[in-house]
């Protein structure tokens, strides 16, 4: 299957580089040096991964990704930036960005998220074996179904993003062990890499407003401090 690829970027050179590479994964692309036509392109269907920069005329990364996330199903969006605060990373991923890369990145760096992503994307739309020992795991009122991808809590189901139900899913099938940052980015993520820690930490966050009746004092996900975190035993 030939996965077609949206990139979004106003910068010429950049856009043709990452189609060059992203083309040499046997991927398909579409380019849009606009944020409002490429989510117009988007909206049209047949997208399988957007690559988004974050600075764009007519609409901005963050709003077209927050619109891509509004739209029915899940479609992994790597965001592209060249600010290097903190704070443009984690708008990026609090609007719903699967990962980013910061200009400048690396052609190998580019790939491995993009490979990294249809992974995530495989593994979410695979159904397990008959015979599979993935049950759903029951925890005061939390209920997380592994074949149906579904959160449910105290019967009201919780809509959770694929990155962020894989996280939940690894935590609660380890009930009681501490992972680390590092841990989780090579386990969950499918890289290791120094400095995104805190990647982790947005999406715990992210995860927490949303399963936690009161996320300052979460029961489900707790911090170990100095080591990382654990699902409650």
């Amino acid at each position: 299957m030939t996965r077609t690829v949206l990139i979004v970027e106003d910068n010429p050179g950049i856009a043709q580089l990452v189609r060059m590479h992203v083309e040499d994964l046997g991927c398909k692309t579409v380019v849009c040096d606009r944020g409002d036509t490429g989510l117009s392109r988007f909206r049209e269907g047949g997208i399988d991964l957007v690559v988004l920069d974050l600075m764009l005329p007519g609409l901005d990364g963050l709003a077209v990704c927050r619109e891509i996330r509004a739209q029915p199903g899940y479609i992994p969006v790597l965001m592209l930036t060249a600010k290097s605060s903190e704070l443009d990373r984690v708008l990026g991923l609090e609007m719903g960005a699967d990962d980013y890369l910061t200009k400048p990145f690396s052609v190998a760096e580019l790939s491995a998220r993009v490979k990294a992503l249809f992974r995530r994307v495989d593994a979410m739309t695979s159904r397990p074996a008959p015979d599979t020992p993935d049950q759903a795991i029951l925890c005061e009122g939390l209920a997380i179904d592994p074949v149906r991808r579904r959160v449910h809590f105290h019967d009201v189901e919780i809509d959770l993003t694929a990155r962020e139900f894989d996280l939940l899913w690894h935590f609660a099938r380890h009930p009681g062990r501490v992972f680390s940052r590092m841990q989780l980015l090579d386990t969950v993520w499918g890289y290791n890499h120094d400095g995104y820690e805190h990647t982790v930490n947005t999406h715990i966050n992210r995860l927490r407003g949303k399963i936690e009746q009161d996320p300052a004092h979460p029961r489900f996900i707790q911090t170990v401090w100095g080591v990382g975190y654990r699902f409650r035993d």
